[in-house]
């Protein structure tokens, strides 16, 4: 009792498909196991990786 059989997954994953389409999936799904990535290293005390992209400085903003 409690556990999901095949019929529930699929209807969850129908209304998935319905709310999100094909498309965002992967992307939410991403975003999510990132999340998940980021919350097990702040959990252990690792530092975060380095990021793919920083953006370039705005040479007319002000700094300080």
């Amino acid at each position: 009792m409690g556990g999901l059989g095949f019929g529930e997954l699929l209807l969850i994953v129908l209304v998935l498909l319905f709310f999100f389409g094909a498309k965002r999936i992967p992307e939410i799904a991403k975003g999510i196991g990132g999340g998940i990535r980021s919350f097990k290293g702040e959990m252990k005390g690792e530092p975060p990786p380095p990021q793919a992209y920083l953006p370039p400085d705005d040479p007319g903003a002000p700094r300080g």
